[in-house]
């Protein structure tokens, strides 16, 4: 069986993975609150959602039943803006009308989970791949549209477009889920106030 890290050490990528380590993938334990870290992620700054992902769960019980139960104006008082209350209540709603289990991706392609997620009011296609990577840990997904990871590669590679980067991280196939990770790590090691924002 080959090794994630040892084809990766075998791409321009090695000088990363000698830098920072072994980095690992691991599916999410609770599927409804990765998701819900993601909407909250959407379109700040790192710090930003760090602070509203702590006064949030410190304020609602994170399940869908908690976040239904929730006041607005607790979930606004925690920093989610009125849309962010919106798909955040979308996502709890639709996790109890369809009973969602992890297990009923795991015959789906990324395709298919990405085009079940988008479906959903406030999750477009940044927020289904964060899904993808940091809740279902599929191991070959590609974020092209998180520009933490576009300045990356440009600080890394000078790719400057979206075909170029993607172009490029073919050559980490079928492990580019891990090799964003070190695209991200570069990144938050090269910049003091990071963003992660989709655009």
């Amino acid at each position: 069986m080959v090794d994630v890290h040892d084809q990766l050490r075998q791409t321009e990528l090695e000088p990363l993975v000698e830098s920072y380590g072994e980095l690992t993938l691991e599916p999410a334990e609770d599927l409804f609150e990765r998701l819900v870290i993601s909407i909250v992620n959407q379109l700040i700054s790192t710090e930003a959602a760090r602070t509203i992902r702590k006064r949030l769960f410190a304020a609602v019980d994170i399940t869908p039943e908690g976040i239904l139960a929730a006041e607005e104006s607790t979930l606004r008082e925690a920093g989610l803006s009125p849309q962010k209350v919106e798909y955040v209540r979308a996502v709890a709603t639709w996790f109890l009308a369809e009973e969602v289990t992890t297990d009923q991706f795991a015959g789906q392609s990324d395709s298919a989970v990405i085009e079940t997620l988008t479906e959903i009011s406030g999750i477009g296609v940044w927020t289904a791949k964060m899904t993808l990577i940091f809740g279902l840990g599929r191991p070959d997904v590609f974020p092209v549209e998180d520009l933490a990871v576009r300045r990356g590669m440009t600080a890394l590679f000078s790719d400057e477009s979206r075909p170029e980067m993607r172009a490029r991280a073919e050559d980490w196939a079928p492990y580019r889920s891990t090799a964003t990770l070190y695209i991200w790590e570069y990144y938050v090691d090269e910049n003091s106030t990071v963003d992660s924002i989709v655009s």
